[in-house]
């Protein structure tokens, strides 16, 4: 199969001439539209750094749902592709702009509304995950999905990727909050789905559809969701092994006796990445390192915390270490988080976010590893270990072409690898533009028939990211 395959952007035409940007900045407020070169760059790519990237025609900073209808009524006129964006952080190049087309941000959309009696939050999709989470914390909720970019990622952007984050395995991800929403369809024209009930069971789950849609059926520009009570104080396993195979063996261990509030996997090049930055005197010698945290209510945090500590030291641990003082827990779990930044100082990087059934976990790791030797290339891997879902962090360098060679083909194999377990070629990150190759192959030629005639239904001219997922 052809991995390298060129875009295909369905019916819609690409063209730079004829199309009447003074008309569109008419329907938007004043300054809404950036044509300037230079500012147009900071929009071409999102953090994947998709080196096929092309130039937008025009940026919209849209401020609201009537913006964003204005903007894709003419769109669809004009028949000018549209790239939605939130903050930028994606990773799959799921925000990746193209040529002719209109890059439209929703980054200056940032109204929350939290409402502690039905115990939800209405906002707008530029808050970053870690501002929605402080906001709603002042009424004593939480809202859960933590990706461990929660600083820089976006609302908006996280329920078009359905992201999940460290406590996943325990809480879920972010559909499981997502209880209604504002979407500007590609007609622009705007819907609303669900709202602030628990239960709602009214037609066809339409919201559901959305979430994850990565942009491609509709530009999410509100969101209701669900939150829950405060959480409770957390107890903090940490564990080093000296093999993979050990680690595997505490998780699988631990996921089947209870569910953790999070259970995180580095491995030894993640420990030295995160070790070189932040001296925490964390085991550079060990393999593997697992950060393990319970929240279960009073007495029961420390009893789990025990039963971790057990499974660890039964799977041949060389070191674990308990605390119950929050702040110890916090600066390990800030560690985990820091990793992904921590690696990528060694050298550019290619990130997956492929993720298997946990029985098949440890036949994802030692096969990972084979990869990277295998193709002579740096894969670190780190990992939402509790729930499969591994991040591989390919270390290349981009000015040397056999490098990049291999670590592309090293990118290939490992989802190859994960398909060929039962598994999944993003758990977290969106298919984007970076693995659209590859989702034929996990799900088959009939839900990539079906996919299509959902996308024809709901966007008849393709305008709306075209080449992500499809």
């Amino acid at each position: 199969m052809n991995r390298q395959s060129p875009p295909s952007y369905g019916p819609v035409t690409l063209a730079l001439t004829g199309v009447d940007l003074p008309e569109l900045a008419a329907a938007l407020p004043e300054g809404a539209v950036l044509t300037d070169p230079d500012l147009l760059t900071g929009y071409r790519q999102d953090w994947a750094r998709d080196p096929d990237a092309g130039t937008p025609l025009a940026v919209v900073r849209a401020t609201s749902t009537d913006d964003v209808a204005a903007t894709l009524r003419w769109a669809h006129a004009h028949r000018v592709p549209v790239v939605p964006r939130g903050a930028g952080s994606g990773l799959s190049g799921g925000a990746t702009a193209v040529d002719g087309g209109i890059v439209l941000s929703t980054e200056r959309m940032r109204a929350i509304a939290v409402d502690p009696v039905t115990r939800t939050a209405v906002v707008q999709p530029g808050l970053l995950n870690a501002e929605v989470k402080r906001a709603v914390a002042e009424h004593g909720l939480w809202y859960p999905p933590d990706p461990s970019s929660f600083e820089m990622c976006s609302i908006g952007g996280n329920a078009a990727t359905n992201a999940g984050g460290l406590c996943c395995v325990k809480y879920g991800v972010t559909t499981d909050y997502v209880l209604g929403m504002e979407v500007v369809l590609a007609d622009g024209t705007p819907v609303r789905l669900g709202g602030p009930r628990l239960k709602d069971s009214a037609g066809l789950s339409l919201t559901k559809l959305f979430v994850g849609s990565e942009g491609t059926l509709g530009v999410i520009t509100e969101l209701t969701l669900r939150l829950l009570p405060a959480q409770p104080r957390q107890s903090t396993v940490v564990a080093g092994f000296a093999t993979l195979t050990a680690a595997t063996e505490a998780i699988l261990a631990i996921t089947g006796t209870l569910r953790p509030s999070m259970l995180e996997f580095m491995d030894t090049v993640a420990i030295n990445a995160v070790e070189d930055e932040m001296r925490m005197g964390l085991d550079r010698a060990a393999a593997a390192l697992l950060v393990a945290r319970s929240d279960a209510p009073g007495e029961f945090a420390a009893r789990e915390a025990e039963i971790m500590v057990a499974a660890c030291e039964k799977a041949g641990a060389t070191e674990v270490f308990h605390t119950e003082d929050p702040e110890e827990g916090e600066a390990f779990t800030a560690a985990r988080r820091f990793a992904i930044p921590a690696v990528e100082r060694i050298g550019p990087l290619l990130l997956e976010d492929v993720g298997v059934p946990l029985p098949r976990l440890g036949d994802l790791v030692t096969g990972i590893a084979d990869i990277a030797e295998r193709n002579d290339v740096l894969v670190s891997v780190i990992a939402h270990a509790g729930d499969g879902n591994t991040h591989p962090l390919i270390v290349h360098d981009p000015t040397d072409p056999d490098n990049t060679a291999r670590a592309h083909r090293a990118f290939g194999e490992i989802m190859d690898l994960a398909i060929a377990l039962g598994g999944t070629i993003t758990g977290e990150h969106g298919v984007g533009r970076l693995k659209k190759a590859w989702l034929p192959d996990q799900v088959g030629p009939d839900v990539m028939a079906l996919t299509r005639r959902i996308k024809a239904a709901l966007d008849p001219e393709g305008i709306l990211n075209p080449g992500a997922i499809l």
